[in-house]
């Protein structure tokens, strides 16, 4: 069995970092396009290149990892990030169950 997930994109925001013990986190959103698809076929723009949607991805890097990411790294810039999804659940302050996924990264390649 696996669970692996290797993403290409854009930050989509500035990569923030904090401490929770001996434990450092570093989180920040990744933002990929896909192909805007309509009845199977890839829909293209007037200039005839292909509209895509974008889809926002959250992710987690830990420790030395996530501090030179937080470092050296700003909204816009490319990254392919390789890691794992991470599913969490909780039941919220009005009893209602609610769910996040995440992907905790493993690497963090600078493109």
């Amino acid at each position: 069995m696996k669970n692996l997930v290797i993403l290409i994109g854009r930050i989509a925001s500035t990569p923030e970092t904090r401490n929770n013990g001996n434990t450092s986190v570093t989180n920040f959103t990744l933002v990929t396009d896909r192909p805007r698809i309509v009845d199977g076929k890839t829909v293209k723009n007037d200039a005839g290149y292909t509209e895509t949607i974008p889809e926002f991805h959250r992710i987690t890097v830990f420790n030395g990892l996530g501090q030179t990411v937080a470092k050296h790294k700003a909204k816009g810039d490319m990254v392919e990030v390789q890691g794992r999804l991470h599913y969490s659940k909780w039941t919220d302050k009005d009893q209602i169950e609610r769910y996040s996924v995440e992907i905790i990264a493993e690497e963090v390649l600078f493109l």
